[in-house]
């Protein structure tokens, strides 16, 4: 049975940004791994015109790559309208440049760099260039789902969750997710009072877990539920709770760092449960591949 929402009541709101470049620390270009070890990789920002959703996060020489376009408002106020209002899946318009009018959709935001994540196809990367205009419908801030008031919606297009979740069990939400995370890994992004922008990352360090937990084949895109988590208010540990996200950046070798998650569905009740299913990939649930 399909579920029911508050979709027709939300507001589609435009907001813009432009094609941002990668950036460097003036004083040293080195990043320190969790051994010590000072590297130069490629990192946030840019087009990345050879990883997008749908590909493996481990393996790429780089730290916290960015899938396809990031985007950014060079007005600081106005990045936060752009953060917060668009949300996983919305439609995302190229407003300039040689390739104006070409679509993708937005898969996720990236805090700290305060980046919105857009997918485009192979061709339209190519004819991208660094401060092309971007519009953004942003529409899902808001989304409720009927019958689960404890089940929070964030960063979430209606019509991704139409096509995601479709099943409910026992009083929970079945929820399709590539991996299951515990929340004992879950670093950099912790402690933010909300989770309407951003993102938190998944730690690699430990090999024991990264076997258990299959985090070895994450792939940008997948749904991933992180285990004893609650972002009700902040992200945090609370026993029992159950978050789902979307991967939105490549993995690091900074210590607290590793493959962000955008978070979509929260419930401090339990009130989700994960289901494996290795096709649960944004790319693959709208088919942009």
């Amino acid at each position: 049975m399909p579920l029911t929402t508050n979709a027709d009541h939300l507001v589609k709101l435009s907001v813009m940004g432009q094609v941002t470049p990668p950036r460097y620390d003036t004083r040293s270009p080195y990043r320190i791994s969790h051994e010590g070890a000072p590297r130069v990789l490629p990192g946030t920002g840019g087009i990345a015109y050879n990883v997008r959703i749908g590909d493996r996060v481990r393996g790429l020489v780089g730290d916290h790559v960015e899938p396809a376009v990031s985007a950014k408002n060079p007005d600081e106020t106005a990045n936060g309208g752009f953060n917060v209002l668009t949300c996983v899946g919305n439609e995302a318009i190229i407003a300039s440049g040689e390739a104006r009018g070409a679509r993708g959709v937005v898969t996720g935001k990236h805090g700290g760099a305060e980046h919105v994540m857009i997918d485009f196809a192979s061709d339209v990367l190519e004819r991208l260039l660094v401060g092309d205009q971007i519009l953004v419908k942003g529409f899902g801030t808001g989304l409720a789902i009927d019958g689960f008031p404890d089940v929070l919606c964030t960063n979430l297009d209606p019509t991704v969750l139409d096509r995601w979740v479709t099943e409910e069990r026992n009083g929970k939400l079945v929820v399709p997710v590539a991996r299951c995370a515990p929340a004992a890994v879950m670093g950099s992004g912790l402690g933010r009072d909300h989770v309407f922008r951003g993102d938190y990352d998944i730690t690699l360090f430990d090999p024991g877990v990264v076997a258990e937990y299959g985090l070895d084949e994450l792939r940008f895109g997948d749904f991933v539920a992180i285990l004893d988590a609650d972002a009700s208010y902040g992200r945090h540990y609370y026993r029992g709770a159950v978050s789902v996200g979307i991967v939105v950046h490549g993995d690091s070798i900074i210590a607290g760092h590793g493959p962000g998650v955008t978070g979509l569905l929260t419930s401090r009740s339990g009130r989700i449960e994960p289901v494996l299913d290795p096709a649960a990939n944004l790319a693959d649930l709208l088919g942009v591949r």
